[in-house]
């Protein structure tokens, strides 16, 4: 019980740091290649691109590692 929970912790917490470090390397990426703004592109391109898969891979990686981590006390 205390791994699933933790576990949803994990999950909560990993997906808002893996958000916000998808909308930072979103907004790299604009800068680095250029993209335009006409019509607000870069700014959909971050926050519907980078934005959810930051929160995907981040809620993922933390679910996992903090359920292990419960799971090894």
């Amino acid at each position: 019980m205390q791994g699933c929970l933790a576990a949803i912790a994990g999950l909560f917490l990993g997906a808002l740091l893996g958000a916000a470090l998808g909308v930072g390397l979103g907004l790299a990426y604009t800068n680095v290649f250029n993209v335009s703004d006409f019509e607000g592109y870069s700014g959909m391109l971050v926050f519907f691109t980078f934005m959810p898969l930051g929160a995907i891979v981040g809620g993922l990686g933390g679910a996992l590692y903090f359920g292990m981590a419960a799971a090894k006390k």
